[in-house]
Formats: structure tokens, sequence, C-alpha cells
């Protein structure tokens, strides 16, 4: 079957590599990465990864209840409302590795003061408090290639309602 949203969950393994193999990885992959892409793999949060297993899913701000859009704080917290939860800080070069049957862009606009037309953001914690200093990634295919780019915004910035983000669902309790 062909994936082409992450509305149903996906299961993928993060933190398996090192950061030289996954920068090899998505270039041999044709993976495509703007300067804040490189930016956050470049961080340490790269440097020393945890090997685990996640089960994503794809939401938009108005499936969390935010028809009128919000700021990043608030989406997260709509999302743990609804029992999903933020994922690890390297899951985007991971999730675009695994997820490349992405819909194609309805356009190749990269930036315009907003999340752009066919972008799925990666729902993590940012890793710096600066507003100059990435805050996450997101995954889009342009001209049928694929993307994953970082992006910045401030914490007051407001989402639209129809812009998509991907959660981890919580990890199921072992039963005995």
């Amino acid at each position: 079957m062909t994936r082409r949203s992450l509305s149903e969950p996906l299961t993928l393994q993060v933190g398996t590599t090192s950061r030289p193999r996954l920068l090899e990885e998505l270039q041999s992959g044709g993976v495509h990465l703007n300067a804040s892409a490189r930016t956050l793999l470049d961080d340490a949060a790269f440097d020393h990864p945890t090997p685990q297993s996640i089960t994503v899913v794809q939401r938009s701000l108005k499936e969390l209840g935010l028809a009128a859009g919000a700021p990043l704080p608030l989406v997260f917290e709509a999302a743990q409302d609804h029992g999903l939860d933020l994922c690890p800080a390297d899951t985007g070069p991971y999730l675009r590795l695994a997820w490349r049957t992405q819909p194609n862009a309805p356009d190749a606009i990269m930036s315009n003061g907003r999340a752009p037309t066919g972008s799925v953001t990666v729902a993590a914690s940012v890793l710096r408090e600066d507003d100059e200093y990435p805050k996450g990634f997101y995954l889009r295919v342009i001209d049928h290639r694929l993307w994953l780019r970082g992006y910045r915004c401030d914490l007051a910035y407001a989402w639209d309602a129809d812009d998509s983000f991907v959660f981890a669902l919580p990890p199921v309790a072992l039963r005995h």
C-alpha cells in the first residue's frame, strides 16, 4: 500500500545511526536539505542518538480542535489533550527517509511567512529558545523531489488551522 498521508499510524526507528551516516543516507536517498535543516542536523541533539521505536501520526490543527489556528505552545498542549506526544528531536530525518510517498506540493513556494502548502511539520521540543535558531523540521515534496527543511518562527507565531503536524503516539504499556 502506498502511504500518501500519515493519518494512519506509521512506526519507525529513530536515533539508529551516527550523524555522518544519517547525512549519507539522506544524500543517497535523494533528500534535499535547506540551510535550516543543516543547522538542526549539526545540533548537539544528534551527537549521541538514542535508538528507539516510535509510532507517528499526522493531525491538522483543526483536528486538534484549533479551528482558529494557534502558536506552537498551544498546538503542543492541544496535542497532549488528544493523547499525542512530541516526537524526539531527531525524528525529521528518519521520517523523511521512511515516508517517500508524500504527495507533491501544489506549488514550489519555499517560504512566505507561513507553513508552505503541502508541508508536514514534525512536532518536537524546540532545541533553543533563540528565534533566529530553527525550531524544527518539516517535510515537503516539491517538483517530485523529497525535502527535509528546517523552519524558524517565534513562539507567538500563529499556525493556520489547516497546517499539519506529525506527533508521536504514546508507547503502549506492557500488559502482564
